[in-house]
C-alpha cells in the first residue's frame, strides 16, 4: 500500500469521523467570505480521496474531499473552495442544494453554504436548550419537532449526540433522546450516517446505533436490542440506507451489512457468504471477496444496491445476485469513498487515491 493511502486509511478508519464542533447560539452567521477562487484547472487536482459526489440543479458537478476541500465542476473547468474561503474544514462529508439553489456543506467542523457569490458558516453555541429536541409521544408541539418536508437538509452534528437540521429558514440542532449507555468507553452516538425513508421515517446512523424517528417516536437498534456481545462482534456503523422497498441496510465496519425489513434483522453479509471465517469482525483487514467493512451504500434507479467496502472493492446487489468490482474492473484503487448516481442516472464513484469513476455498466472509465 503506497504512503498516500496508509494516510488515507489513518483519517478516515482510524480517527474517529469528527471533531469538536464549534458551539454558537441560533442560526448564526458567524464569518462573510467574499468568493475567492483559489484555482482554476480542466482536471481534478485531489489526491486525498473523494468523499462526496453531488450534480446541482443547473448541471454542475461537487465533489468532496476528505483533506482538501471541494470542488466544483462546470463541464469545462473546475473551481476550488477551501476553509481559507470560508469553509469550516477541508474535509467534506457531503454536499446539498437546498430549494433557493444554495449549496450546503456538512464538513469536518461543522456547516457551510455557498450562494453562488460567498460562503457562509453555520454553527450553534452553548445556549442550546431543550426546547430543540424531537417531540417524543407528546401532544405539546415544540421547536424543533420533525414533520417531514421536501425544504428539509439533514447534517451530521460532530462529536454530539444529535443531529443539525435546516428547514429551508433556519438550522436547528436537535438532540437525540436518552438512551442506555452499553459500554462508557467505547459507545459513540456521534452521527455516521442519515437516511429518509418511507411512512415519514428518518433514519440516523451512529457508531453505536441507530435511530429511527417518525415524527412522534424512535426506533432504537443497538448491541442490545439485536442481542449481540459488545467483546465479540459490536455494531461499529459507518453508513445507513432506507432504500424504495422500505429496507434498511445498516453498514457495518467489521461485522458487515444488517438488513432490516419489517420487524427482522439479519445480517446480509453473513447470509451471502462474504465475512471469512477467520475474520476478527471488528476493524482488521479483510480478505478480497467480502463484505466486512462497508463504509458507503446506494441505491440506483434501477433498485441496484451497491456497497462500497473499505478493503474488498465495490459490490452490486440486484436483488438476487452480488457482483463484486475491484481493480481488475479498471480501478485504480479498491476503497470506494462515494458512490452516486446523476440526474442522467450515470453512476460516479470518488475513490480514496482521489480518482473519479463512471460505470459504463460492464467496466469502470475513470473521468478525473
Amino acid at each position: 500500500m503506497s504512503n498516500k493511502l496508509k494516510l488515507i486509511y489513518l483519517i478516515i478508519v482510524l480517527i474517529p469521523n469528527y471533531s469538536c464542533v464549534e458551539k454558537k447560539s441560533t442560526d448564526k452567521e458567524t464569518n462573510k467570505y467574499e468568493l475567492v477562487v483559489t484555482s482554476k484547472t480542466d482536471t481534478l487536482k485531489f489526491t486525498s480521496g473523494i468523499r462526496s459526489i453531488f450534480q446541482d440543479s443547473k448541471g454542475n458537478y461537487w465533489f468532496g474531499s476528505v483533506q482538501e476541500g471541494v470542488a466544483v465542476f462546470n463541464g469545462k473547468s473546475f473551481t476550488y473552495f477551501t476553509n481559507n474561503d470560508g469553509l469550516t474544514d477541508n474535509q467534506i462529508h457531503s454536499v446539498q442544494e437546498d430549494k433557493k439553489g444554495v449549496i450546503w456543506f456538512n464538513t469536518q467542523n461543522g456547516v457551510s453554504s455557498y450562494n453562488g457569490t460567498r460562503i457562509k458558516n453555520h454553527t450553534k453555541t452553548d445556549t442550546e436548550t431543550s426546547q430543540d429536541i424531537f417531540q417524543i409521544q407528546s401532544n405539546e408541539p415544540l421547536q424543533g419537532k420533525w414533520m417531514k418536508s421536501d425544504n428539509d437538509l439533514w447534517f451530521e452534528a460532530g462529536t454530539k449526540e444529535g443531529v443539525y437540521r435546516f428547514d429551508g429558514q433556519k438550522l436547528n440542532y436537535l438532540t437525540f433522546p436518552p438512551h442506555k449507555v452499553l459500554n462508557p468507553s467505547n459507545n459513540l452516538y456521534a452521527v455516521t450516517g442519515i437516511s429518509t425513508g418511507k411512512n415519514n421515517r428518518i433514519w440516523f446512523g451512529t457508531y453505536a446505533g441507530v435511530f429511527g424517528y417518525n415524527g412522534s417516536d424512535f426506533t432504537i437498534i443497538n448491541d442490545e436490542t439485536l442481542g449481540f456481545d459488545r467483546n465479540i462482534a459490536p455494531l461499529h456503523i459507518r453508513s445507513i440506507l432506507e432504500d424504495s422497498k422500505g429496507r434498511l441496510w445498516i453498514g457495518n465496519n467489521g461485522i458487515g451489512v444488517l438488513l432490516k425489513q419489517g420487524d427482522s434483522i439479519i445480517n446480509f453479509s453473513e447470509e451471502k457468504n462474504l465475512i471469512h471465517p477467520t475474520s476478527g469482525r471488528k476493524g482488521d483487514m479483510s480478505l478480497p471477496g467480502t463484505l466486512e467493512h462497508v463504509f458507503r451504500i446506494t441505491e440506483d434507479s434501477q433498485g441496484n444496491i451497491w456497497f462500497g467496502d473499505r478493503d474488498a472493492g465495490i459490490w452490486k446487489y440486484d436483488g438476487e445476485n452480488m457482483v463484486n468490482y475491484t481493480k481488475k474492473d479498471g480501478l485504480t484503487n479498491d476503497f470506494a469513498l462515494s458512490i452516486y448516481e446523476d440526474h442522467n442516472e450515470k453512476l460516479w464513484f470518488g475513490m480514496a487515491d482521489g480518482n473519479v469513476y463512471q460505470f459504463n455498466g460492464k467496466t469502470f472509465e475513470q473521468q478525473f
